[in-house]
């Protein structure tokens, strides 16, 4: 099911409450805390998904997760449990999982990456807003599920002009390795539909525009 948002959001605005993620790792009601209230968005459980669309979640479908999706979930996290890079390389085949099993209840189906200003007014499109929170919320679902071994998901983390006077705004899903505590960036709008997640240290992600 598909239901608009009260109040349309813009993207400016809706960055200004994003700080960057501290050293120190979060607990998951911190993530939840800070990612969706601004939104009024629920947070994601097992069984069912708050999915983000049409620039700053003006719009959100609610997906429900059946047995046969977190099954499939499982068996593509099962390939990243030997080191910390084998998992964040199964993250990205989940994202594109994802991408693909939400799309029919979004009418997503077409996204585009890197949407911008053109696409703002296009319920079947994602800003960094949308793909951030989304891409968050298969994290928690994958943490829920004792899928993730090797990372903990982490707080969004925005980067622009709101921050350094310099480059545009943008925001990405985070997680945290545990080992080492790096971050890395999980960024699902630089990718178009069916497409992975780009994976990165978040200090690199930080640099780029």
């Amino acid at each position: 099911m598909r239901v608009a948002a009260t109040l349309p959001m813009m993207l400016a605005a809706s960055l200004l409450p994003l700080t960057l993620a501290a050293a120190a790792s979060v607990s998951t009601e911190e993530v939840i805390a800070e990612t969706y209230p601004q939104y009024s968005v629920s947070p994601p459980t097992p069984n069912m998904v708050v999915v983000c669309h049409g620039f700053g979640c003006n719009y959100r479908a609610l997906v429900a997760l059946t047995s046969a999706d977190r099954a499939k979930l499982a068996q593509i996290l099962a390939a990243g449990q030997a080191s910390p890079a084998a998992e964040r390389r199964a993250v990205a085949t989940a994202g594109a999982w994802f991408d693909r099993r939400i799309a029919p209840v979004a009418g997503t189906r077409h996204h585009v990456a890197r949407a911008g200003v053109d696409y703002m007014f296009d319920e079947g499109q994602f800003d960094c807003i949308d793909a951030s929170r989304n891409t968050t919320s298969l994290l928690l679902v994958l943490e829920e599920l004792k899928l993730l071994h090797h990372h903990d998901v982490d707080v969004p983390v925005a980067r622009g002009f709101l921050f350094d006077g310099i480059m545009t705004p943008h925001v990405t899903a985070v997680l945290t390795e545990k080992k080492t505590r790096e971050k890395w960036a999980v960024d699902a709008w630089t990718t178009g539909y069916g497409k992975a997640p780009e994976i990165m240290p978040l200090e690199v992600w930080q640099t780029r525009d």
